[in-house]
C-alpha cells in the first residue's frame, strides 16, 4: 500500500499582471467560449517566467510552472527559494485559498494551514471562540476541540487573554495561539510559511520542537517555508528548491540547501552600484589584494570598499557579517561627516571554510535608515588548513579562536 499522502501533478498557476481578467471582452469572450467547449484556456500559450527582476514581454507571468512532487506520510518537507520564487503561491493552492490553473492535487486527511499572521482568525471573537471556530473549520467536532482545549491554551501562552478579542492581541500573540490551534488539533498535513518568525525566539524553538513531535510522534506530514536555513535543515528531512515558479531540485534536505546556497555565489557579483538618490550607498567592491572577486581562501584579506553620498551633517556607515544560516556574527561601524570612500580589512585566517554574506547600511545616529544593501553581497572562503578540520574532514566553526594558551 502507497504511504504517498500529497501528490502534485503537472501544477501550474497563470497571473495577469495589472488587470482582472484578460483586459478585453472579446478575450474573455474567446476564454469563456474555449471552456465552454472543453478546450485549453487559449492565454495559457503565453505568459513570462516569474522573474521579478526583469521587465519581460508578457502580461501574463507564470507564477508556478509545471510543479511535480510527492510527499510521504510523516515527512518534513521545506520548501525554499528566494523571495518571488513561488514559494507562498504554491502552499496557498495546497491549502485550497486559491485553485491552481492547471495540474491537480491528490491529498488524504485533514489539511490545515498557518499562511498569514491571523489568517482564519476574527477579531471581534475572543482567542478561546477562534479556538473552536478554527477546530469546526478542520472539520473537529466540539466535543474533540474540548479535549485538547487546555494544551491549546497553554502552549499558546495566551491564558491570561483568551478571552480577550483578537483584534487586541500583537502579532506575536496572534501567531502563537493559530500554531496552537493548527497543531494541536491534529491534522494530517501542516503547511507552514513564514510567520514563525513574527513570534519570539523562545517560542519559535517550542514550534519547531512541536513539529518534529507530530512529524515523528504522530505520524503527520509537515511543509515547512522559511528563509531561516537553521530551522529548516534541523526540522526538515526533504527539501524542494523552487526558482521562479519551477523546481529546480527535490532531495534530501542538506543537498537542497547546498544547492540554494550555491546558487547564491554563482549569482552573485562583486561590484554593486544604484542610482543617486542623496544619502546613499553608491557602490560595493570585494578585492583580493587588486582582483575583483567574491571567492576567498583562508590565507587572504577580504577587501570590502564601499563608496557613498552624504547629505547630512554625520551618518554611520556599518557592516554586518552573517554566516550561511543568516545569523550575525558581528557588527561594526564608522562615523562619516562627508561623501567619500572608505575600506574595510577582514584579516587573513580569521574565518573558516564557508559562505558568508556582508550586509552594508547607512543610517543616521537614531537609527533611521537611508539605504542598505542585504543579503546580495557574498563571500565565499573555500579552502580550509588540515589543522582546523576534524571528524572525516567536517569544517568545525566559523572563525579561528581568538584564546590565548599558556602554561602555568
Amino acid at each position: 500500500m502507497s504511504n504517498i499522502i500529497l501528490k502534485v501533478e503537472n501544477l501550474s498557476k497563470q497571473y495577469r499582471l495589472g488587470l482582472v481578467g484578460t483586459g478585453t471582452m472579446g478575450d474573455d469572450l474567446k476564454r469563456w467560449w474555449a471552456n465552454i467547449r472543453g478546450k485549453e484556456d487559449p492565454f495559457l500559450k503565453i505568459g513570462d517566467i516569474n522573474n521579478r527582476a526583469t521587465k519581460g514581454t508578457s502580461d501574463y507571468v507564470w507564477a508556478l510552472k509545471d510543479i511535480n512532487f510527492e510527499v510521504q506520510q510523516g515527512e518534513v518537507l521545506g520548501i525554499i527559494g528566494k523571495n518571488g520564487a513561488g514559494k507562498s503561491t504554491l502552499l496557498k493552492i495546497l491549502s485550497k485559498i486559491t485553485s491552481p490553473t492547471t495540474g491537480s492535487i491528490k491529498s488524504r486527511g485533514r489539511v490545515a494551514s498557518l499562511l498569514e499572521v491571523g489568517t482564519g482568525f476574527h477579531g471581534e471573537m475572543t482567542g478561546r471562540e477562534n479556538i473552536f471556530l478554527n477546530g469546526a473549520i478542520l472539520g473537529m467536532t466540539k466535543k474533540e476541540i474540548n479535549a485538547k482545549l487546555d494544551e491549546i491554551i497553554e502552549f499558546s501562552g495566551c491564558e491570561r487573554y483568551i478571552d480577550t478579542p483578537v483584534k487586541r492581541y500583537s502579532s506575536g500573540m496572534t501567531v502563537r495561539l493559530a500554531f496552537a490551534v493548527a497543531a494541536f488539533l491534529e491534522p494530517d498535513i501542516l503547511i507552514i510559511d513564514e510567520v514563525l518568525a513574527v513570534g519570539d525566539a523562545e517560542f519559535q524553538k517550542k514550534a519547531i520542537g512541536k513539529m518534529q513531535e507530530i512529524s515523528s510522534g504522530g505520524g503527520r506530514t509537515v511543509l515547512f517555508v522559511s528563509h531561516n536555513m537553521s530551522a529548516v535543515k534541523s526540522l526538515c528531512t526533504k527539501g524542494v528548491l523552487l526558482e521562479n515558479g519551477k523546481i529546480k531540485m527535490h532531495s534530501d534536505i542538506i543537498s537542497v540547501v547546498n544547492e540554494y546556497t550555491n546558487s547564491s555565489i554563482q549569482k552573485s557579483k562583486f561590484e554593486f552600484k544604484i542610482k543617486e538618490n542623496k544619502t546613499h550607498i553608491s557602490k560595493v567592491i570585494l578585492k583580493n589584494n587588486h582582483k575583483l572577486t567574491n571567492i576567498f581562501s583562508f590565507n587572504d584579506d577580504i577587501i570590502i570598499e564601499v563608496k557613498f553620498s552624504v547629505y547630512n551633517s554625520k551618518v554611520m556607515l556599518a557592516l554586518n557579517l552573517k554566516d550561511s544560516d543568516f545569523n550575525v556574527i558581528f557588527i561594526d561601524e564608522f562615523g562619516v561627516s562627508e561623501s567619500g570612500e572608505v575600506q574595510i580589512k577582514i584579516p587573513k585566517n580569521s574565518f573558516l571554510k564557508g559562505l558568508y554574506y556582508v550586509d552594508v547600511h547607512l543610517y543616521t545616529q537614531n537609527v533611521e535608515f537611508y539605504d542598505s544593501k542585504i543579503d546580495e553581497i557574498v563571500v565565499l572562503i573555500d579552502d580550509l588548513p588540515k589543522k582546523y578540520m576534524m571528524y572525516n574532514d567536517v569544517n568545525c566553526g566559523i572563525i579561528t579562536s581568538p584564546l590565548i594558551w599558556s602554561k602555568i
